[in-house]
């Protein structure tokens, strides 16, 4: 057996855990001491997104190294490659103009492309660029060595280069989908086909809990809900409830269970879907091929991302404008319009930040507020 078959049967063992979309491609792309490393972060019990996020980046830094250098990454990393990496990804398309060989040469760039790690037209967000040396300097240390992350001609040499291209910041989504918009995507789930009634199912689902992160959505398995007592409804029936056991969380701590809670529409939209595709255990959201066959594998997260978008366009709506995270901004932005306290919305969406949750309801208030309405 190759090297690189026994990696990837070493990434198949975590894949349950850490979900892993190109494991071939990282077989041959992560060293034997990063398999080691994934292996251990999933035996302490990391949450899946950090550990997505940490694979992707570490994916990222290897290709990239490869591409630049020749060679896998060194640990410890010397400093002028630290700087290099922040000079190939951090530049000035004026100064490229001037000068061709101006940030990431054309061969490292051609490279990555080839490989799907490249996506970016121009330098890259500052903020990916300082995630990813985050993540370089974190398996640094997990690996035992000291890094040169914190040295002043690394940090000075990323103050420079973020103030000399200045990229003006743009939400995960344009919009938000509200109260509103969210009813026109629905519109569209009406034909009863198992298409419809599994996007309505998401739809609903990721917006009644609290705005779920698309990665949550994706890897909602039935072993996670729980039926609760309905709820009294003065207006008519008792309303069904649902509880849904999050587990670890982007935000929680390592031993904590986060529950959140569907009343109504929604557990019916789930339920409906779950029969309809005779799902009793295992993942909820599943694919469905285009003669309308339903997969055993679970959705991707970008996948929630199309749904969001696909069904967007279908309403009449501009796609690009929403995206997933549309859902969670969108959750808060419909609590306030609806008067609902920021506390009570937070203890359903999860946020940790007040400050973050709260801009949400500030930007609403201000909105139709007095003091926007002085004329």
């Amino acid at each position: 057996m190759s090297a690189v078959d026994r990696r990837a049967g070493e990434l198949d063992t975590i894949a349950a855990v850490l979900p892993l979309e190109r494991r071939d491609e990282l077989a041959e792309l992560l060293t034997d001491h990063d398999i080691e490393t994934l292996r251990h972060l999933v035996n302490e019990g990391m949450g899946e997104n950090t550990l997505r996020a940490l694979t992707s980046d570490l994916a990222y830094l290897q290709a990239w190294s490869q591409a630049a250098t020749g060679a896998s990454l060194p640990w410890p990393a010397p400093e002028a490659l630290a700087l290099k990496f922040v000079a190939h990804h951090l530049w000035q398309p004026r100064q490229r103009k001037i000068d061709p060989h101006h940030g990431m040469p054309a061969d490292v760039e051609q490279s990555l492309r080839e490989q799907g790690f490249l996506k970016t037209i121009g330098p890259h967000a500052p903020d990916t660029v300082r995630r990813r040396l985050a993540t370089w300097s974190t398996l640094t240390k997990w690996r035992g060595f000291l890094g040169v992350f914190s040295s002043p001609a690394l940090k000075s040499a990323i103050r420079l280069a973020v103030r000399a291209t200045p990229r003006p910041h743009k939400p995960k989504s344009a919009k938000a989908v509200t109260g509103d918009i969210l009813a026109k995507m629905l519109a569209t789930c009406d034909s009863g086909s198992l298409t419809d009634l599994r996007d309505q199912a998401i739809l609903m689902v990721a917006f009644a809990s609290g705005g779920r992160r698309r990665s949550e959505v994706a890897g909602l398995r039935v072993e996670q809900l729980t039926a609760e007592p309905p709820i009294s409804n003065e207006n008519g029936s008792p309303l069904p409830s649902l509880a849904i056991h999050l587990g670890r969380t982007k935000t929680s701590g390592a031993d904590h269970d986060e529950v959140v809670y569907l009343t109504g529409r929604p557990v019916e939209a789930l339920n409906a879907w779950l029969v309809a595709s005779r799902i009793e255990t295992g993942s909820i959201f599943r694919k469905i091929d285009r003669w309308g066959n339903l997969s055993q594998w679970a959705l991707e997260p970008g996948a929630i991302n199309q749904v969001v978008k696909s069904r967007a366009a279908q309403a009449g709506l501009e796609p690009d404008a929403f995206s997933a995270h549309g859902l969670r901004s969108g959750y808060l932005t419909e609590a306030a319009n609806r008067g609902v306290p920021l506390q009570e919305a937070m203890e359903q969406s999860r946020h940790r930040s007040v400050q973050q949750a709260s801009s949400y309801y500030n930007n609403t208030t201000r909105r139709s507020g007095r003091a926007a309405r002085l004329l």
